[in-house]
């Protein structure tokens, strides 16, 4: 079945909740619509973040460095397996975020 997902008019009742767009085999695609940061934590799998609008500062740990780069609409950060980051979004953001089903 198709489906057409509004992405710009997207919004939810909390931070960082998501609809799930598809489910292929086990790798999740989700919209998330947020306002707050999220929390450093690293995922199983990797994990592509897409900025669909709104700019968000990527905060990751590199070889034991931190680092922080503002992503706006249309950039794509990829954590690879064990990478430590957190999302902190500049105002309202929305975010396509690919990833293993289940990651956090």
């Amino acid at each position: 079945m198709s489906k057409i997902t509004q992405g710009k008019s997207f919004t939810a009742e909390k931070p960082w909740e998501a609809i799930t767009i598809a489910n292929m085999n086990g790798i999740t695609t989700r919209l998330h619509w947020t306002n707050k940061p999220y929390c450093w934590h690293i995922n199983e799998g990797e994990e592509i973040f897409v900025v669909l609008n709104g700019e968000v500062v990527m905060h990751y740990e590199n070889n034991s460095i931190i680092q922080s780069s503002l992503l706006q609409t249309g950039d794509i950060f990829h954590g690879s397996i064990g990478t430590k980051h957190y999302a902190e979004p500049i105002g309202e953001a929305r975010v396509l975020v690919i990833e293993s089903e289940g990651s956090i």
